[in-house]
């Protein structure tokens, strides 16, 4: 049994999200069908200003299933480590793309999909977030609520 460690205060729970956000690469993204069927992937990712910026072939089920309700979950970390984002995504096409949104991407993650014409990109605004490691961390999860950082 690993030991439990002390309880971050929220202030360091955000800065410890944002720090992860800036440095991880990929990140588990839930999407839903419009018949109800769940979808999870790993995917790679760039935080872009206040949103996460992913890409993906357009016809895999994850591009296909933000269209009609935009809701999308996002999961970094480990189960000890837990970053959980609950966001509305929107397709962006690479034409569309800002070039220093898609310029980050290819920086942060080494490969540039744009001028691919299979691949868009999904652009995550955060209206959730969460972050705990442990039990002791539970009742403070919530960071963002609304879209609205609460610390």
């Amino acid at each position: 049994m690993t030991e439990q460690k002390p309880a971050r205060d929220p202030e360091q729970r955000k800065k410890d999200v944002l720090d992860r956000l800036e440095q991880d690469a990929d990140a588990w993204v839930a999407t839903v069908s419009t018949d109800g069927v769940p979808c999870l992937v790993p995917l790679s990712f760039v935080r872009d200003r206040e949103t996460l910026l992913l890409a993906t072939r357009r016809t895999n089920p994850t591009a296909v299933n933000v269209t009609p309700t935009g809701q999308v979950r996002v999961a970094l970390g480990g189960t000890r480590d837990v970053v959980l984002i609950e966001g509305t995504a929107e397709t962006v096409e690479g034409s569309a793309l800002p070039a220093a949104s898609g310029d980050a991407f290819a920086a942060k993650l080494g490969w540039d999909p744009r001028g691919r014409p299979s691949w868009v990109y999904l652009r995550i605004t955060p209206r959730t977030v969460k972050a705990w490691r442990e039990v002791n961390e539970l009742a403070g999860r919530d960071l963002m609520a609304d879209g609205v950082w609460l610390v």
